[in-house]
Formats: C-alpha cells, sequence, structure tokens
C-alpha cells in the first residue's frame, strides 16, 4: 500500500489493533522485582514493521536480511523514534516525540496523536492477550527463534496470532519499547521485548526483558512495533 495523506485511515484499518485497558504483571529476573502496571487502551501495529514501510519514509533499508516483508532490522532506538516521527509527519499527524538534534535527547510528548513505540508494559500486556504465562501458544506455532528460523527472519504474518490478533510477538526479531531501561545503573538504555530468530527458547518469552545503547546498538535480530494512542 502506497503511505501518503489519503490513505492514512486505510493504513491504520488494515495495520493496526485496538487494545483495551487492563493491567499487567510485571517483572525483572535481573533484580527479581515485580509490579503492576495499568494499561490504558491503546492501538498497536500487527506486525513489525516491515522493510517495505521503512524504506517507503527513510529511503535506506538497513537490514541484513533483505526483502520487502520481512521485518525492518539493524536500527537503533533513537533511529525507530525518528521513523515515528517522520511517518507522522508524512500522514499529517501529530509527532509524538521532541527530538534535540543536537543532544538526540528525546521526550514523549504525552497525548499526541502521532505514532510512537509502545511502553514495555504495553507491549507485554499486549503480547499476553489475556494469557497470563509467558507465552501464547506453543512456540513452533508464534515464533521464528533458533530451532526454526535457519538463521535468517522471515516475513511478517506467517505465524499464528495470539487472541488479539497480534503477529510475531515473540521471534523473528525483538522490539524496541520507548522506556529507560534502568537509569541508574545503565544510564540511557532502552527496553527491547520478544525474542529473535537466533534465540533459544528459553528466550523467546513475553516476559523476557532487555536493553541496550539508544543509539549505537544496531543488531540484525532487533526491529520495532509502532503505536497509537487511539485509533
Amino acid at each position: 500500500m502506497e503511505i501518503n495523506k489519503t490513505s492514512l485511515k486505510d493504513i491504520e484499518k488494515e495495520f493496526f489493533v485496538a487494545i483495551p485497558g487492563g493491567s499487567v504483571q510485571m517483572r525483572d529476573d535481573r533484580t527479581k522485582e515485580n509490579w503492576s502496571a495499568t494499561i490504558k487502551p491503546f492501538a498497536l501495529s500487527k506486525y513489525a514493521l516491515s522493510q517495505d514501510l521503512y524504506q517507503k519514509i527513510i529511503a535506506n533499508n538497513p537490514s541484513t536480511f533483505k526483502s520487502p516483508k520481512r521485518p525492518v532490522e539493524g536500527v537503533s532506538w533513537l533511529e525507530s523514534v525518528q521513523y515515528c516521527n517522520a511517518l507522522s509527519e508524512v500522514l499529517g499527524k501529530e509527532k509524538a516525540y521532541q527530538i534535540d538534534p543536537s543532544t538526540d535527547i528525546v521526550s514523549l510528548i504525552e497525548g499526541a496523536k502521532g505514532f510512537r513505540l509502545p511502553t514495555e508494559a504495553e507491549w507485554q500486556y499486549a503480547c499476553q492477550a489475556g494469557v497470563k504465562g509467558p507465552r501464547y501458544d506453543s512456540l513452533s506455532k508464534i515464533a521464528w527463534y533458533k530451532d526454526n528460523s535457519q538463521k535468517q527472519t522471515w516475513e511478517v504474518g506467517l505465524k499464528e496470532p495470539n487472541a488479539w490478533g497480534l503477529y510475531d510477538m515473540i521471534g523473528n526479531v525483538w522490539e524496541w519499547c520507548h522506556d529507560i531501561y534502568d537509569q541508574e545503573k545503565y544510564g540511557s538504555y532502552r527496553v527491547f521485548r520478544g525474542g529473535g530468530w537466533n534465540d533459544e527458547a528459553r528466550n523467546a518469552m513475553a516476559t523476557t526483558r532487555r536493553r541496550s545503547h539508544p543509539k549505537a546498538f544496531k543488531i540484525d535480530d532487533l526491529g520495532f512495533r509502532l503505536a497509537l494512542n487511539s485509533l
């Protein structure tokens, strides 16, 4: 689908799912901390962002495993939020991020109508889709991971979706989330979730948390998924 202002409603209808409000139980295995997060209704894209949609806005494709419908990878957290703003601008939506070009300091504009990354609580809540365990079905049905990926990404949407119609939430590529992981210990490091094509089964879970540098860290099993405050 060609991305332009006139097709905005079709894009949101085709690619996004409305996620109901609720709550989710979070855990960090490193610190053994448990906490509960309240989730307001929001919208999340059915798929990790594909390379064709990334390239139409950014005009380059950083991915290692190049194919239009495979997830874009090799993007940093900063490049992910820059994409969100660029897509919002093309489609005439209010940008969700304020980005200082001299420092690369990023601030989320609360309530903005534009595209953004999900918070990690939103991500986990949407991934589990009402299932309390670490996976919403058997791993072979829902995920590309080390045992079945043949050492590569695959086109988005080939595995079974969860109960809310979201594909590849586990496996294929990890997905950047908005949140800083632990500012006191790790500084500006941001969270990513979900496991990727090169991960063992023990890492391909809804509850697994990882983190890295928002600007320097780019790998071939890490991409992102788009969120909106509402449809």
